[in-house]
């Protein structure tokens, strides 16, 4: 053989290395993706630990509009339609560059391997539950970590639904704008099935005008595996709405926080966003939480942002908002006080806060 149909072969040879390596590549990707959120925050009053007030604050604020967070995400094509995928998930804080919201966790808020095609998706677990992503497509604050849906939600509950380890779920594919999803988590008690059992499900229909969303939760009591979980047996149900219509979307919902033992929470939530130029942004809600089980405890939550857009990746935000407890009631204004989420009880607090945040 000479030396040219050596040549020759090698830079076939290369030539099909090199092609299958960008094969590779263009059938699986693996990205790093976060969020760093930072600002100040002023309150009108401050809870101690026993409730009581210790008066105006003015501090940095770890995460005024969103959670900061860092993940993983991959995906890999495996032909005839089917896919594998992972997400990992860790909270930061700004503040000190620890763990926050995270569960207590390294991957504390999400950790799950699934695989998706013609069928839907399945996933296995930590990740959020139905009924906690549905109760976010109908805020109108889209879960900021200031005066939202998302402070009624901690402070019913705290990580319960939002964090679910162990959890099995299944996400259908999307026909004539309905989709639905269901997951289940086993307690993993020996000799105890029904321990620490968990399962949500949810049904959406939504046709890029209106969008309306239903969802029930139900977690039994013990064999809790995360380090903040509702460790009693809790209930949940919502029902949601929106209407899109030339940059404005307008959101109602009902949520029902059900605690044995405790609490009954009723809320009603409204609210909108309007798209004022394509780099500014306005949103307000306003919550009305009332308890089932004892009417004379009832808050009213309220809030309302601004967001600047420097480019799609680094914003500026201002955000005010107002809380007023009622009875034993002791809703928070923001999920980064402490203590976490509580308010001092039998009183009106006003707050608001600034910040930058920068998505990667």
């Amino acid at each position: 053989m000479g030396n040219s149909s050596v040549i020759h072969i090698r830079m076939w040879m290369a030539f099909v290395l090199l092609m299958w390596i960008l094969t590779a590549r263009a059938q699986s990707s693996v990205s790093l993706y976060g969020i760093v959120d930072a600002g100040i925050q002023y309150a009108s009053k401050t809870p101690t630990a026993s409730g009581t007030n210790a008066g105006s604050s003015f501090s940095f604020n770890n995460a005024g509009l969103g959670v900061s967070s860092f993940g993983m995400r991959g995906r890999e094509d495996l032909g005839g339609g089917l896919a594998a995928n992972f997400n990992l998930e860790s909270g930061i804080s700004t503040a000190n560059g620890g763990f926050a919201s995270s569960n207590g966790n390294f991957w504390g808020r999400r950790a799950w391997v699934g695989i998706n095609g013609w069928f839907g998706e399945m996933r296995l677990g930590l990740q959020a539950s139905p009924f906690f992503l549905t109760i976010y497509d109908s805020d109108p604050r889209s879960y900021s970590s200031f005066a939202s849906a998302l402070v009624i939600y901690g402070d019913n509950v705290l990580f319960t639904g939002g964090m679910n380890s162990n959890a099995i779920t299944y996400i259908s594919p999307n026909v004539a704008g309905f989709k639905a999803s269901a997951m289940f988590a086993p307690g993993g008690v020996a000799g105890n099935f029904q321990a620490g059992q968990q399962w949500s499900a949810s049904a959406n229909y939504d046709t890029g005008t209106v969008m309306v969303n239903a969802a029930v939760y139900h977690g039994n009591a013990g064999g809790a595996s995360t380090p903040v979980p509702t460790t009693v047996e809790f209930d949940g149900r919502t029902l949601g709405a929106a209407y899109r219509f030339n940059g404005l979307t307008l959101k109602a919902s009902f949520v029902n926080y059900h605690v044995a033992g405790s609490f009954n929470d009723y809320v009603y939530g409204a609210g909108a966003n309007y798209v004022v130029t394509p780099s500014t942004s306005v949103n307000a809600g306003a919550y009305y939480c009332t308890d089932h089980n004892h009417g004379a405890n009832h808050a009213l939550l309220a809030g309302i942002g601004v967001v600047y857009l420097f480019s799609t990746r680094t914003s500026v935000y201002a955000q005010g908002g107002m809380v007023s407890n009622h009875g034993k009631m002791n809703l928070g204004l923001s999920v980064t006080q402490m203590p976490i989420f509580h308010e001092v009880p039998n009183s009106t607090v006003f707050g608001a806060n600034i910040g930058i945040r920068h998505m990667f």
